[in-house]
């Protein structure tokens, strides 16, 4: 198998998720972490999402991704005023 599957896990009380995702299926991981914190019936919230895809993005980046984090590096606190 020359394939690399990545693995991130979240472990929230009695509920544990496991996500296993390769470079092709990155986005499709990024979206169900989505959905799952649109789930009312699951203690996983839009924070969860937020950090897990952060780890995706960081183990799997893209051009967009990359292009993404410069221009945010390259914003200041008066950009915001």
């Amino acid at each position: 198998m020359d394939q690399e599957v990545n693995v991130l896990a979240l472990v929230k009380g009695e509920e544990k998720f496991i996500f296993l995702f390769d470079d092709e299926n990155r986005d499709e991981t990024l979206r169900q972490l989505a959905r799952f914190a649109a789930d009312p019936e699951l203690d996983f919230s839009w924070y969860d999402a937020a950090m897990l895809s952060r780890k995706i993005r960081d183990a799997v980046p893209t051009e967009d991704d990359a292009l993404a984090n410069d221009e945010f590096d390259s914003l200041s606190i008066e950009d915001f005023h």
